[in-house]
């Protein structure tokens, strides 16, 4: 421990000097690919460790079939929720055959059924489009076939090449007489660059609320319901099945919609632990915190459900594109057994016991849709229903519909509904903050708490763990006129930490405590971009430098927003446990004010923070729930946060870009950038703005600010702490207005202007 600098410069010539009370850091390498390896093992065990915190969100009650419905409902929906099957279903049900003045429906025969195009309405203005196979006589049952994303229902119906006949387990279903609804999935065919026509769908959807999972699972749904009105008579069973990315929403299916009778699902259950490495569109915000393969293999019991350990489909997304890296393996037979032992376990003592059966195709690496699969499927729903043997190759009759002209009509259905989406959101907002009380600042202080809370497990997400003392390493790293920097480490969690470069004035008389400001860096940044003396960024123009240089002490974090893929799969592990990014970053943040306001020369209730871009992000995400930064300055990214991550035409959106990891569940119904200033409020805050941006054109910078301005100003009555500067310029710290406000509201003379209260 450093009793003072002077004496560790003479008794440990060996070390750097360090700053008082401190201990020497010793760290070596790049401390900030240490920080993010540590924040990526610290994800990956609480990934390991999901599935034994995930009794606290269940109440199984298996005394009998209908308690144990009741006692699961809540699971039930919140799942429907976080796969975004949120919209209510199109009125009335009905399939509609796809005829034209020059092509029938029918486009093909097979052994004792007929194949016709279809389309059925299933959500808003969003359509349902695929195959119906219609059998010869009464139907046994009522199956949907789901084909992976990387076929087509003709595929699996046996209408065009691309899926071995033993395998295509839609024909095989009709021939044994049952009528076989077969919904066409959105592809994974690249988009923009890299970026697959499902993942530029999911990440509209995923800011506003939704996922192209829970689309494609209400397409099914309201296709059974269309399938439940063709009945004549007797309304038969319902039967899911699926492999691959098919399987995957026949198991989401089945589980969120207690009208199907069994499910069938190959290629695609496990513990689902390895989602974080499968495509992106398969991110589900929360996903391990509640669930696993064996919770939702729990939400469909007492029904049946029929899983095939089969080969997965061959799917990579390389690295180095716009679009997010992920691969599907197929997992070992092992692995996929016990996650069933694991479901049989969850359902224990239910009476009868559910019907959940683990059939092998080969070592659990063969072909999907075997023999005793389907076997298993049919006796599990249509009792009495035999496997027919398979019939000829059916006849194409006519002309096939366009997979690519279908396509296309899907995608641009889909993208339409997240479009009027985001149109709605405002509205949505308005109606979720109508409760905050804006009649004064004392009920606005008070009622603002219940959505502080909200932000901060709903939407950025919070680890429980206390914070670990910080046991402070620093080294001493500049020594300027008028100021000395040194490198700082303090612990945060486990693997985690917290490491940043503080800038102390020289001259703080004994006694002093100066106030600080917390520069923060933006994307691939590092803190000596703004805090090293030699180094000048001319975005960042060396800001905290230049504060330091005012008597300001400043502190430079190392935020986890560095080294590309490494960082945005923490984002990904992250999202999966219902966390984010700044489900870290806020313990780092927290931690670093704690240990600062302990610091002699710093004052507690005078830090602040000013972030530019990323560091803006930061800006607007961290001060809210470390409420002891006493105000923020929003630099080079305030703007209409949800329109600019989800809006599909504006040339500033993410959509088409490789920042992967920016999108959020759900902001668009909760939590623009007004309403995240809302949880500053009623500290000061300020926004930096270059009108040559790239950010985001002026207008909406404007339009988002505007309503934070209303707020202060017209409902708190404390406008003098809501500002904006606009600059001619581009993304870069102007620090003109932004260095004024600091002065005046952390009550410090400007240089010659005299003036204020310099606070002791």
């Amino acid at each position: 421990m450093c009793a003072s600098i002077f004496t560790l410069m003479v008794l440990a010539a060996a070390d750097p000097p360090c700053l008082s009370g401190t201990a020497p850091l010793r760290m070596e390498g790049d401390i900030a690919s240490h920080l993010v390896a540590g924040a990526d093992q610290f994800l990956l065990r609480e990934i390991e460790r999901s599935a034994g915190g995930r009794a606290r969100l269940w109440a199984r009650d298996t005394a009998s079939p209908a308690a144990y419905a009741a006692s699961i409902e809540p699971n039930r929906r919140r799942l429907a929720r976080i796969i975004g099957a949120r919209d209510p279903r199109a009125g009335a049900p009905r399939l509609e055959l796809v005829t034209t003045t020059l092509a029938s429906s029918l486009v093909g025969r097979g052994g004792g059924f007929e194949a016709h195009a279809v389309r059925w309405p299933a959500f808003a203005d969003v359509t349902g489009e695929g195959l119906l196979l219609v059998p010869a006589g009464e139907p046994r049952a009522n199956v949907v076939a789901i084909p992976d994303a990387g076929q087509t229902p003709e595929m699996i119906a046996g209408l065009s090449d691309g899926v071995a006949p033993a395998s295509q387990y839609a024909r095989r279903l009709a021939e044994s007489g049952c009528r076989v609804l077969v919904p066409a999935l959105i592809d994974r065919a690249e988009r923009f660059g890299g970026i697959s026509n499902r993942e530029f769908l999911y990440r509209s959807a995923f800011e506003l609320g939704r996922h192209i999972i829970g689309y494609e699972v209400l397409k099914i749904l309201a296709g059974i319901d269309a399938l439940a009105g063709e009945a004549r008579d007797a309304d038969p069973n319902v039967g899911v099945i699926g492999w691959g990315e098919g399987g995957l929403l026949a198991l989401y299916a089945a589980a969120v919609d207690t009208r199907i009778d069994a499910a069938c699902v190959s290629g695609a259950f496990g513990t689902m632990l390895d989602t974080w490495q499968e495509p992106i569109d398969r991110n589900v915000f929360g996903l391990l915190d509640e669930f696993g393969g064996a919770e939702i293999a729990s939400l469909i019991a007492p029904r049946a459900l029929v899983i095939e350990a089969s080969r997965v489909p061959d799917v990579t997304l390389p690295p180095g594109t716009r679009g997010a890296p992920g691969r599907l393996a197929t997992p070992p037979l092992d692995g996929v057994r016990a996650e069933v032992e694991r479901a049989r376990r969850l359902v224990a003592g239910l009476a009868p016991a559910p019907r959940l059966d683990l059939i092998a195709s080969g070592d659990g690496t063969g072909p999907f849709g075997s023999e005793g699969t389907l076997r298993a499927f049919l006796a599990a729903f249509a009792p009495g229903a035999p496997l027919a043997a398979p019939g000829g190759r059916p006849q194409v009759v006519g002309a096939a519909p366009d997979p690519a002209e279908r396509r296309a009509r899907q995608i641009h259905e889909i993208d339409r509904h997240n479009q009027r989406l985001l149109v709605e959101s405002p509205y949505v907002r308005q109606e979720y903050f109508k409760k905050l009380d804006l009649s004064s600042l004392a009920t606005f202080e008070k009622g603002i708490e219940e959505y502080r809370e909200y932000f901060a497990e709903e939407v950025i997400g919070r680890f429980t763990y206390d914070l670990h003392p910080p046991a402070p390493r620093t080294r001493k790293v500049y020594d300027e006129t008028s100021y000395e920097g040194y490198e700082v480490v303090l612990d945060v969690f486990p693997d985690v930490f917290a490491y940043g470069i503080l800038l102390v004035p020289k001259g703080i008389a004994a006694g002093e405590r100066r106030a600080t400001v917390v520069c923060q860096h933006g994307l691939e940044g590092r803190p000596q971009d703004v805090a090293d003396p030699k180094k000048n960024n001319p975005a960042y123009n060396q800001f905290a430098c230049r504060l330091a240089e005012r008597g300001f002490v400043t502190f430079a974090p190392q935020n986890l927003y560095i080294f590309g893929d490494r960082f945005r799969t923490l984002q990904r592990k992250a999202n999966l446990l219902k966390k984010t990014l700044f489900s870290i970053i806020v313990p780092q943040h927290r931690q670093t004010v704690r240990w600062l306001a302990a610091q002699p020369f710093a004052d507690p209730a005078r830090i602040a923070f000013y972030g530019l871009s990323y560091g803006g992000k930061t800006a607007m995400r961290v001060p809210p729930l470390v409420t002891e930064y006493c105000l923020s300055i929003c630099s080079a990214d305030f703007n209409e946060w949800v329109w600019k991550n989800a809006s599909s035409r504006s040339p500033y959106s993410y959509v088409r870009t490789g920042e992967y990891e920016i999108f959020e569940f759900d902001l668009g119904s909760t939590f623009n950038y007004a309403e995240m200033a809302s949880l500053i409020a009623p500290r000061p805050f300020m926004v930096e703005r270059g009108h040559f941006d790239g950010v985001a054109p002026d207008e909406t910078v404007g339009y988002e600010f505007a309503k934070v301005r209303f707020l202060y100003a017209a409902k708190l009555g404390i406008g003098d702490r809501c500002e904006i500067e606009w600059f001619v310029g581009p993304h870069s710290i102007n620090g003109k207005g932004t260095f004024a406000f600091l002065h005046r509201h952390l009550r410090w003379p400007e240089p010659g202007k005299g003036g204020g209260a310099r606070e002791p």
